[in-house]
């Protein structure tokens, strides 16, 4: 009797992680002998998936989110493993002229002379960024000539000429072919978010790890991410 193929294991991953688990996941899935159903959005968007009652099998979540779930019982106990790190990066059109970010009073500054900057509001980064221009006193400034999207990938706007200068995880931005990336915002304005998987179920422990082994220092770096 032939053997009926298996079903496949679903994965729930923030973007930031995106570029490089499509880039892995054909041939974690060859080694498995088991396809994956991968869905990329923002950790807060599928947060909101998960509290109406979706699940999968693995979620590649921040880390705060992961414990999160897991304390909610949602996530399996002792499941969580820390798979990379990500810091957060401005980007501009290809070609244009790269604004000076050396320093928060530059990087202050390179905001405030920006005619247009689009950042996510459901992505960590958006949420980190918001917080950001408030703590440097230019909310209101900053407000008035955002272009905020619900979701998704900043760079395309800016790619498109639609914004002057995208804001998002460094990883993200690295995934958007038309633009720059200028680089991490100065460390003392930027912060470190860590990415984890968590198990919804004991069936995905095999694919946590083939993560995990696939995420080596080489291939965090070629998309902007550092080893957890």
């Amino acid at each position: 009797m032939q053997e009926q193929p298996r079903a496949p294991l679903r994965l729930f991953s923030t973007l930031a992680v995106m570029g490089l688990l499509q880039e892995v996941l054909p041939g974690l899935e060859a080694e498995l002998g088991r396809p994956v159903a991968a869905e990329f959005a923002p950790t807060a968007a599928l947060l909101r998936r998960i509290a109406a009652g979706e699940a999968a099998d693995l979620a590649i979540l921040t880390a705060e989110a992961v414990e999160a779930l897991t304390a909610e019982g949602r996530l399996l106990p002792g499941s969580r493993r820390d798979l990379c790190i990500s810091l957060i990066g401005m980007a501009v059109r290809t070609g244009a002229e790269r604004p000076d970010i050396a320093t928060p009073e530059a990087c202050r500054a390179a905001l405030l002379g920006a005619r247009s900057i689009a950042w996510s509001r459901a992505g960590a980064s958006g949420i980190f960024f918001a917080g950001l221009v408030e703590r440097l006193g230019i909310a209101e400034a900053v407000r008035v000539k955002s272009i905020v999207i619900p979701q998704g990938l900043t760079g395309e706007l800016a790619a498109r000429g639609e914004a002057e200068i995208a804001i998002q995880q460094v990883s993200e931005l690295m995934a958007v072919p038309g633009i720059d990336i200028v680089g991490p915002l100065p460390e003392a304005l930027n912060t470190r978010a860590i990415f984890s998987g968590g198990l919804f179920t004991a069936e995905a422990r095999g694919l946590l790890d083939a993560i995990a082994r696939a995420m080596t220092p080489e291939r965090l770096r070629a998309k902007g991410l550092l080893s957890a």
